[in-house]
């Protein structure tokens, strides 16, 4: 049986400056794409049989520097619709709802291009995900590239979309706390965010460098 693993798209510059980005489709910083490319030793050492990605220009970008071939786009790994929320940074939002958390009080209504989503929303994309790549892992491991939470030198399990993937995974419903402070460094990683469940084998390599 092969492994699901999990990996969150290099950084950008609305990740460095700590804006949403959920269906706004912006590229990688140079900074990013390096990230990516530092990836693919590692990454190629995991024998990954099929390999799906969000259809956001950042992901596909990820996983074609990451050295990851064959993937096919799945509009279901997209980052949480982040509404009306689109753009600003928590701190800007913080001003008109202080206190504002996101796994807890979710998103406003924006446009017609950003109508925002509820967390079972994105749980049930997660869960659809999960429903096609866990057959095609009696033949091997799976990789998903989607997005997460902030730009860190790590094994990241506080991302967004990657981490309820991990929870669906893992058997933990979607109204679970999020807010999960479980990094380790990946020598090279850089920005580049691989959020992974904790059973997964590729965490515990990353454990040991």
């Amino acid at each position: 049986m092969g492994e699901l693993i999990l990996l969150r798209h290099g950084e950008t510059e609305w990740s460095v400056s700590g804006q949403h980005t959920g269906r706004t489709d912006i590229p990688l910083t140079p900074h990013g794409e390096a990230a990516a490319k530092a990836l693919e030793p590692l990454l190629s050492r995991c024998d990954i049989v099929a390999v799906f990605t969000s259809p956001a220009r950042r992901a596909v970008t990820t996983t074609a520097f990451a050295g990851l071939s064959n993937a096919q786009p799945d509009p279901d790994l997209w980052e949480w619709d982040y509404g009306g929320y689109e753009g600003l940074t928590t701190p800007q939002i913080q001003e008109t709802r202080p206190g504002w958390y996101l796994w807890r009080d979710g998103v406003i209504p924006g446009d017609a291009a950003h109508p925002g989503e509820t967390i079972e929303q994105v749980a049930q994309r997660t869960e659809r995900v999960l429903a096609r790549a866990t057959p095609l892992l009696a033949g091997g491991n799976v990789a998903l590239v989607a997005h997460g939470g902030r730009p860190l030198s790590s094994v990241d399990l506080s991302g967004r979309v990657v981490f309820l993937l991990g929870a669906e995974r893992e058997g933990l419903p979607a109204e679970v706390e999020r807010d999960v402070d479980a990094t380790i460094p990946i020598a090279g990683a850089e920005s580049l965010n691989v959020a992974i469940s904790g059973a997964l084998a590729l965490y515990e390599r990353a454990r040991q460098m």
